[in-house]
């Protein structure tokens, strides 16, 4: 699978309600580009695949927006609307906050966050210059359902 093929099949399961395999999404991320940490600084929107993975309900309920990274030191990996709208860290769920590296997954080096409180880290790959393809990996009971994986996408504000 070349780039532009990558693309758009990440657009394609990026709108799919429900029923996405996380076999294509393997497929998509192994096509994708690595990006550099300091290059993904700021807010960015999330938006899950839904693969049924158990993550998709709790992030769900637990009213998640996106990310926030304000340096490669300081980083919120949840940040969730309150019941006025408002946006905040979600420390409590996450376990505090998290940092910015350059990781190797999966033989590449790639942007990754590194959670401060659980053996959890969130890699990501370039879609375009505005949208970062996710997937969660760690501690196998803490991020695997099913033998799977957790993917999720995320656009900048």
């Amino acid at each position: 699978m070349d780039i532009a093929d990558a693309r758009s099949r990440f657009t394609e399961l990026a709108n799919k309600t429900d029923g996405v395999l996380p076999a294509d999404l393997d497929v998509v991320w192994s096509a994708l580009e690595p990006v550099r940490a300091e290059d993904v600084l700021g807010a960015w929107k999330g938006s899950q695949f839904f693969t049924g993975h158990r993550l998709c309900r709790k992030l769900t309920a637990g009213n998640w927006h996106g990310k926030n990274f304000e340096s490669l030191e300081r980083a919120q990996p949840l940040i969730c609307r309150n019941d006025n709208g408002e946006l905040y860290s979600d420390i409590e769920t996450g376990g505090g906050e998290a940092s910015l590296w350059n990781i190797e997954f999966r033989g590449e080096v790639t942007a990754t966050m590194v959670y401060d409180g659980a053996p959890i880290f969130d890699h990501f790959k370039r879609v375009d210059s505005n949208t970062l393809m996710g997937i969660m990996n760690g501690k196998p009971a803490l991020v695997l359902d099913g033998g799977h994986h957790y993917y999720f996408a995320l656009e900048r504000e």
